[in-house]
């Protein structure tokens, strides 16, 4: 849903990340761009600058760094959608503002797809239909959406959540794998007008 910076420095503090901030960084940027089954420790130690023995005092296995990048998605996600929530009154502003948000991903995401809806695709290929962690990667923008299209006295709320969520994670896949970012602002275009179309049933 956002990105994720993969800068060294704290942009509030100034300050260098510790090990395991950077090894999280470093992984949640690899696994985006390289995906889950390429991406190693070793290369997640070098993007990080950690030495490559000091990745198992923080992470045992693959999996534990892999649930720590889940883990700030999540935060980074509920981080977005608060602060939409603090800039927008009304519940038809907030889901313009999401899908703006989305959009102004473009670039990134014609170039190695939605960060979250990916890490999804490629965690369930590894282990079908169990309840995995990464699912929430989805379950909580869909409930916040939900959320907004209730406030609007929509008795369809579900529904038009799905529907606002499958149209955005529909095209960034065609974005990806057109390689064509302007697909992403097409779309936002009409799902803007949708939303403005929309009133209480």
């Amino acid at each position: 849903m956002t990105d994720l910076k993969s800068s060294v420095t704290d942009e509030t503090t100034g300050q260098t990340p510790g090990k395991r901030d950077r090894l999280i960084t470093a992984a949640c940027q690899l696994l985006h761009e390289q995906g889950v089954d390429t991406t190693t420790l070793g290369d997640i130690a070098q993007l990080a600058d950690v030495p490559p023995g000091n990745v198992y005092y923080y992470f045992k296995t693959k999996d534990d760094i892999i649930e720590a990048v889940v883990q700030l998605h999540l935060q980074t996600i509920r981080a977005t959608l608060a602060s939409i929530e603090a800039d927008h009154r009304t519940p038809k502003g907030r889901l313009k503002s999401l899908v703006k948000i989305l959009a102004e991903q473009r670039d990134l995401i014609a170039a190695y797809g939605c960060p979250q809806g990916s890490l999804c695709s490629e965690l369930n290929k590894r282990d079908p239909g169990s309840d995995h962690i990464a699912a929430e990667l989805i379950r909580v923008p869909l409930a916040w959406v939900e959320d907004q299209f209730r406030l609007m006295g929509r008795r369809d709320a579900y529904d038009l959540a799905v529907t606002l969520i499958a149209a955005y994670q529909g095209t960034a896949l065609l974005s990806n794998t057109l390689s064509d970012p302007t697909l992403m602002i097409r779309e936002a275009r009409r799902l803007t007008r949708w939303i403005d179309s929309l009133s209480a049933p």
